[in-house]
């Protein structure tokens, strides 16, 4: 009896997010982080140097840039956080679930 034949698999390519970086940036790391927040933590109001991107692996997350709407970000969406612009709300936005998420900051070489 013959071997069946391996089945061919397509590889998806699911696009999710494309940030428009509004100066050129030599970015000489990438530092990747895990963040994992409890039911209803809140981070507050901050910014960050560098531009932040990232991808919602658990949950969801109440998400507001200063200068635009708020909206909801949930598990398999991605972010975009411009350098030194005011992160109003990046809020776990469940009272009884945990939230996870990947950042990605784009550093300079120093």
């Amino acid at each position: 009896m013959a071997e069946p034949k391996p089945s061919k698999q397509t590889i998806y390519r699911k696009p999710l997010l494309t940030a428009v970086l509004e100066q050129a940036k030599k970015v000489g790391k990438v530092e990747i982080k895990e963040i994992v927040f409890q039911p209803s933590q809140k981070t507050g109001l901050h910014f960050h140097p560098c531009p932040v991107i990232g991808y919602i692996a658990e949950g969801t997350v109440a998400f507001q840039i200063e200068g635009s709407e708020e909206k909801a970000l949930r598990a398999g969406d991605a972010f975009f956080e411009p350098p030194n612009v005011k992160i109003l709300k990046f809020d776990n936005a469940s009272d009884t679930k945990g939230m996870k998420f990947i950042a990605f900051y784009l550093l300079d070489a120093s």
